[in-house]
């Protein structure tokens, strides 16, 4: 089981699914919706490239522009908290407003960095997706080929010309 999922699972189970994005449902359904969500930022080329491989499984994920549609503070919590990973690495430390709001300064509490990105959306760290089989923040962006239920269609290579699935498939 990849890691976070078991974390996941049972907040998933203690709420209601359409809590976890923000009042968008995700079904776990083949008929309606896809059971795969995206956290999306259209802007970055790492996010369009997740989204891309997704698609290239043969899904339409749900996708959720969280600049436009922020997460809420259980679901922020529930997907850092299903990726197995710190807070810390939730947060875009890059981003010239990490600094600016002195969220490097010792001593920050992850309740700060969880406040600080309900604040400031821009500071969520990106693509975050969800699957059945985990959930992953998928820096670099082939992460994601390690939680889609379904193989590569074929070849993928990224915006940056990395060939990451040959042909057949199979990561390169």
């Amino acid at each position: 089981m990849p890691q976070g999922n078991q974390q996941w699972a049972a907040i998933w189970q203690q709420a209601p699914v359409a809590h976890f994005c923000s009042g968008l449902p995700i079904s776990t359904s083949s008929n309606t919706m896809s059971d795969i969500t995206i956290y999306h930022n259209p802007k970055c080329g790492t996010s369009r490239n997740t989204l891309a491989m997704i698609r290239n499984s043969g899904a339409e994920p749900l996708v959720i522009e969280y600049l436009k549609t922020p997460p809420d503070r259980a679901t922020l919590q529930a997907l850092i908290a299903a990726t197995g990973k710190p807070v810390i690495d939730a947060v875009r430390t890059k981003e010239a407003l990490f600094t600016e709001l002195r969220l490097d300064a010792p001593g920050v509490t992850d309740a700060q960095l969880i406040d600080a990105m309900l604040a400031h959306p821009i500071l969520i760290n990106r693509p975050i997706v969800v699957t059945p089989l985990g959930t992953r923040l998928c820096r670099p962006s082939e992460l994601v080929l390690d939680i889609l239920p379904a193989p590569q269609q074929g070849a993928f290579t990224k915006e940056d010309g990395q060939v990451v699935v040959n042909a057949q498939g199979q990561r390169a």
